[in-house]
């Protein structure tokens, strides 16, 4: 490469809001037809193509100098107490790091039982303000979709810092009947220079079979593998002192299962799962499992194992 061509080097900057991320990825494993979760090479090859298409230069000229990953987790007692949740996050810690993602995390706050971040869109902002006069990202790539962004894109933008917005929208129904959307901040599209809408962009492209709208997603794991990226779990610990009891399931949706256990059947969520994927079970399967209560006090399944192929429809 010489010197013009370095002169010429588009700096890109991607920062993740992390618990965007995975219900995104979460969305295409489930509740998507392709059944994959997100790849991050593959999602940051994306990157390089469609800046290079905005900023009409060379592929080879864009590049990705600087990666961070925002997130609250578990602490490490609470992340004991449910089931693999410290191996699914150094597992997910060493795909990142792999691709040279920085990770930033801050603990969950909990309130009446319930769990949710807290600070993690400040510190995504101050971080990538910072950086980008720093390092003079020529783009900043936000894998986001919250209102709360647009004074970090105002302030960018007055650096010269062209902002380019992956966004998805979707909606679904759970289990329950309700019906659950993601919306993008129209605020937020309004002020990027590259809105990118990567709901549309996967559909219209992967019916032509591109190579690197494939590549957008992981190759689907082998049976009894365990699932790459999770999210937290919703339930309380197990109770380890329980018996194992056996029965089939009835259906799995949405990262649910349920398994039938008169007089009511019990729900488990897809981390209680141990040596098999989530998306092997179908209705009829014969499983193995414990049974313990929420945090609201009902009877749930967990400690769930595969120990028979059962049929569709049983």
């Amino acid at each position: 490469m010489n010197g013009d061509q370095i002169s010429n080097l588009v700096r890109i900057g991607v920062f993740y809001d992390g618990n965007y991320f995975l219900h995104v990825s979460n969305y295409y494993n489930y509740e998507h037809e392709r059944r994959c979760r997100i790849s991050i090479s593959g999602l940051h090859e994306f990157i390089r193509h469609q800046v290079a298409q905005e900023e009409s230069i060379s592929y080879r000229l864009c590049q990705i100098v600087d990666a961070h990953y925002f997130r609250g987790r578990l602490n490490v007692k609470e992340a004991s107490l449910n089931g693999n949740q410290l191996y699914y996050d150094r597992q997910f810690d060493d795909i990142l790091m792999s691709e040279g993602v920085t990770t930033h995390y801050l603990p969950l706050k909990s309130v009446h039982g319930n769990r949710f971040e807290k600070g993690i869109d400040v510190w995504l902002a101050l971080e990538a303000f910072e950086l980008s006069q720093y390092k003079k990202f020529d783009v900043i790539v936000l894998v986001a979709s919250d209102g709360d962004y647009v004074p970090l894109v105002r302030k960018l933008n007055t650096l010269g810092t062209r902002v380019m917005v992956l966004s998805w929208d979707f909606e679904y129904t759970d289990d329950f009947g309700q019906q659950r959307s993601t919306r993008t901040s129209q605020d937020l599209l309004e002020e990027v220079s590259y809105p990118l809408a990567m709901h549309e962009v996967i559909d219209n492209r992967l019916r032509k079979n591109e190579p690197i709208i494939n590549n957008l997603f992981v190759p689907k794991p082998a049976q009894n593998s365990t699932p790459r990226f999770v999210t937290q779990p919703t339930g309380n610990s197990n109770d380890e002192n329980s018996e194992y009891m056996q029965s089939t399931i009835l259906s799995v949706k949405n990262g649910y299962g349920f398994i039938k256990f008169p007089p009511n059947n019990l729900y488990f969520h897809y981390l209680s799962l141990i040596d098999v994927d989530f998306n092997d079970l179908q209705s009829g399967d014969t499983v193995e499992f414990r049974m313990t209560k929420n945090e609201k006090q009902e009877d749930i399944a967990t400690d769930v194992k595969l120990l028979q192929k059962g049929y569709l429809g049983i």
